[in-house]
C-alpha cells in the first residue's frame, strides 16, 4: 500500500487537471475509508517535485501579460472561470504538497485529516469550473494563465510556518474577500451552474482558511511565539507586496483571521468606519 506522502507525490506528478483531481479524490477517499476501519494509512516520506507537473495548456505567462477581459462580456466571464480553475488547480498541488514537503516535522493525524479533505474539496473545484466552462462552450487550458501561482510553494520550500502563514491565511483568504463578487456578477448574468459552483467554492474555502489558521496557532503553541508577530514577521518576509482591502472581515473571522493579524499589512488603508 502507498503511503500517505508517496499519494501526494503521485498526484503532484500527474500533469493533466482531470486525472491529477481524479487521482487526488481517488487518494482522499481511500485515506478516510482507512481511517474509519481503524487501519490508517502511514504518512511515509517521498520527494515532492519542487515544480508540480502542468499540461501543455494553458500557457503561462507573467501575471502583467495576463490579458484583462471586462467580466461584464461573455468572453469576460468565460476568462474569469478559467483564472478560478487555474487558482483551483494549484490549490489542489499546494495541499497535497504540504504533506511529503514536511513530513520530516511530526503532527497530530488530525493535520493530514484536515488537509487531505481539502486537497479533495479543491479538486471538486476544478472540475466543477471546467464543467462550468465546458458549458460555455470553452475548457481549461483555452486561454494563458497567471504563471506566479506556485511562487508561494517555492518561496516557502523550507518553512512550514512560513506556508502555513502564505498560502491559506494570505492568498486562500484573499478568495474569501473576491468570490462574493465573482458571485454577483454571474448572478446578473444569470449564468445558474456558475453561480451554484462559486457558491459551493466559497463556502468551502472559509474552512481552508480555517486549517491554516488552526495548523498556524498549533505550531506558534509548540515553538512558543506569539502568533500574530510571527504572522506579520513571515508575511512580510515570503509575500510579494501589501494585503489589499477591502477585506471580507466577516468570513476572516469565521476562519479564525481576526483583523489585527491583516489590516497592518494593508496598503492604502482606507479609513474605517466607526
Amino acid at each position: 500500500m502507498m503511503t500517505l506522502s508517496e499519494m501526494a507525490v503521485d498526484v503532484l506528478t500527474t500533469a493533466d487537471g482531470r486525472q491529477k483531481t481524479a487521482k487526488s479524490r481517488a487518494y482522499a477517499a481511500e485515506w478516510f475509508a482507512a481511517r474509519a476501519a481503524g487501519t490508517p494509512i502511514a504518512i511515509g516520506r517521498a520527494e515532492p517535485p519542487l515544480r508540480p507537473a502542468r499540461p501543455d495548456r494553458p500557457e503561462l505567462l507573467d501575471p502583467r501579460d495576463v490579458p484583462k477581459r471586462k467580466p461584464g462580456s461573455p468572453q469576460g466571464r468565460i476568462a474569469l472561470l478559467h483564472a478560478v480553475a487555474h487558482i483551483e488547480l494549484n490549490a489542489v498541488d499546494l495541499h497535497w504538497d504540504i504533506i511529503p514537503r514536511f513530513a520530516d516535522t511530526p503532527m497530530p493525524t488530525g493535520f493530514y485529516d484536515d488537509w487531505v479533505k481539502a486537497a479533495d474539496e479543491e479538486s471538486k473545484h476544478f472540475n466543477l469550473m471546467c464543467d462550468c466552462l465546458e458549458e460555455l462552450g470553452s475548457h481549461y487550458g483555452a486561454l494563458p494563465a497567471h504563471a506566479g501561482m506556485w511562487r508561494a510553494a517555492e518561496d516557502t520550500v523550507a518553512d512550514f510556518m512560513g506556508r502555513l502563514a502564505v498560502v491559506p491565511m494570505v492568498l486562500e483568504a484573499r478568495g474569501l474577500d473576491v468570490t462574493p463578487g465573482m458571485i454577483e456578477i454571474f448572478r446578473k448574468a444569470g449564468a445558474i451552474s456558475a453561480v451554484a459552483a462559486l457558491e459551493t467554492i466559497y463556502a468551502e474555502e472559509v474552512g481552508h482558511v480555517a486549517y491554516g489558521s488552526k495548523w498556524f496557532h498549533f505550531l506558534c503553541g509548540r515553538h512558543d511565539r506569539d502568533p500574530k508577530d510571527a504572522f506579520h514577521t513571515l508575511v512580510r518576509t515570503y509575500f510579494h507586496g501589501a494585503l489589499k482591502p477591502p477585506f471580507n472581515d466577516e468570513k476572516r473571522a469565521e476562519a479564525g483571521l481576526p483583523p489585527d493579524f491583516y489590516w497592518p499589512l494593508a496598503e492604502n488603508i482606507p479609513k474605517r468606519t466607526p
